[in-house]
């Protein structure tokens, strides 16, 4: 299983950004996808998930109607849309899956927000 995340960057607050994961190694189109983020001195937290048909999407809090997940399962893609982004999202992203019973990470992605 491999993970790899990209599209991260220096953004100003309010603007947009998108995340994408490329997965391989497995069926991606059976399994649920997560984005985390972890920001300075903070542990890793959840930020959204996505159904393995992609029907269903749950959001933390903090990012509800401001992130988008979605998923293009003829690419074995996973996405992140970022809009309205605040200093408080500055954080690495990263990508994770939970395949037959063991739970993948990708590198991540660093996310920076500031004025």
């Amino acid at each position: 299983v491999q993970l790899v995340e990209s599209g991260g960057g220096l953004v100003h607050p309010g603007e947009s950004l998108r995340l994408s994961c490329a997965a391989s190694g497995f069926t991606f189109s059976s399994y649920g996808m997560r984005w985390y983020r972890q920001a300075p001195g903070k542990e890793r937290e959840w930020v959204a998930t996505i159904t393995s048909p992609g029907d269903s999407t749950n959001y933390s809090d903090s990012v509800n109607g401001r992130f988008t997940i979605s998923r293009d399962n003829a690419k074995n893609t996973v996405a992140l849309q970022m809009n309205s982004v605040k200093p408080e999202d500055t954080a690495v992203y990263y990508c994770n899956a939970y395949v037959r019973g063991r739970t993948y990470w990708g590198q991540g992605t660093q996310v920076t927000v500031s004025s």
